[in-house]
């Protein structure tokens, strides 16, 4: 006998007339306010003006919700078009939507909103940020960013599980979901879908990889020297988050259809220059080190 969790939870709150709270966007709205409490926290710790604090604020909120919602468009939604465009002579009848409908964009009521999406928005914003406001170095901006961001995408995670969505394929482990409201719990197997058997619960497992995440950078910046070392914290956090999104990719459903032919999916993909830039960035800091304590042994002996 397989053992599972019985997940229906509503995805609405409460509604009043046409307008409802949802836990999505209510978890989002707390994922924002908490990242920026934690970087309030770092910059009062610094003795950094106030107001830098309250346009962060403003600057992230946007290129947060405006990068999450054009990359879901812009990544995730390509399929037949509903009418066929005819450009320099070619018919496209596969492409994107919203390169013809561009409006649609604003109609965030529909749902979609990728967390890729989001992070290119980010960087964006505090490139923009960095030069207008702080004038403190692109990575110092980031290291202390991220922090908040880490825990911030827990709670989003959270939001994905309330909405049930977003989850892994079918297992025999006894902590595995049977997401009621979702039609690929639904699907026979034959079809791609989980044949009503239970799946994993992978919004728990990113859960966890965000918590851990935050544990380990919170610590590095305030237990030792690392935010001194310009996009060492930043270096961890991305191999801590898409590193381990890279793997959990494995064992999730597709977002789109159009996925399943690939060799990668398309949150993998995504990922992979993030794996990159961390790498890169822990492995020049450690060259760093090792350089300036050649040149501090070098000076001793002199």
């Amino acid at each position: 006998m397989i053992n599972f969790i019985t997940w229906n939870v509503d995805p609405e709150i409460f509604s009043i007339g046409p307008l409802s709270v949802r836990w999505y966007g209510l978890l989002w709205a707390t994922a924002i306010l908490v990242a920026w409490e934690i970087v309030k926290k770092t910059y009062k710790h610094e003795n950094r003006p106030e107001a830098w604090a309250d346009k962060l604020f403003m600057y992230g909120t946007i290129g947060l919700i405006v990068g999450a919602r054009l990359g879901h468009c812009f990544f995730y939604e390509w399929h037949l078009l509903e009418e066929p465009v005819k450009l320099l002579g070619i018919t496209f009848r596969y492409g994107n939507p919203y390169l013809t409908h561009p409006w649609e964009l604003l109609y965030i009521w529909h749902g979609g909103l990728s967390s890729h999406g989001g992070a290119f928005g980010l960087l964006i914003a505090m490139y923009l940020y960095n030069t207008r406001v702080t004038h403190t170095g692109y990575l110092y901006i980031l290291d202390r960013l991220v922090i908040g961001v880490a825990i911030g995408g827990a709670f989003i995670r959270l939001g994905n599980l309330m909405n049930s969505e977003i989850y892994g394929g079918p297992t025999t482990m006894p902590w595995g979901f049977n997401f009621i409201r979702d039609y690929q719990w639904h699907l026979p197997l034959d079809q791609g879908g989980a044949g009503e058997l239970p799946c994993h619960p992978t919004q728990i497992y990113e859960m966890l990889y965000c918590i851990i995440t935050f544990v380990i950078i919170w610590r590095m910046y305030w237990k030792t020297n690392a935010a001194k070392k310009p996009g060492m914290i930043f270096g961890v956090f991305l191999i801590g988050i898409f590193g381990t999104r890279f793997l959990l990719e494995f064992i999730k459903w597709n977002q789109e259809t159009f996925e399943d032919n690939m060799l990668l999916n398309m949150g993998q993909w995504l990922s992979v220059p993030f794996i990159i830039w961390g790498v890169w960035l822990i492995v020049r800091n450690s060259r760093k080190k090792m350089t300036d304590e050649k040149t501090t042994s070098t000076e001793r002996k002199k």
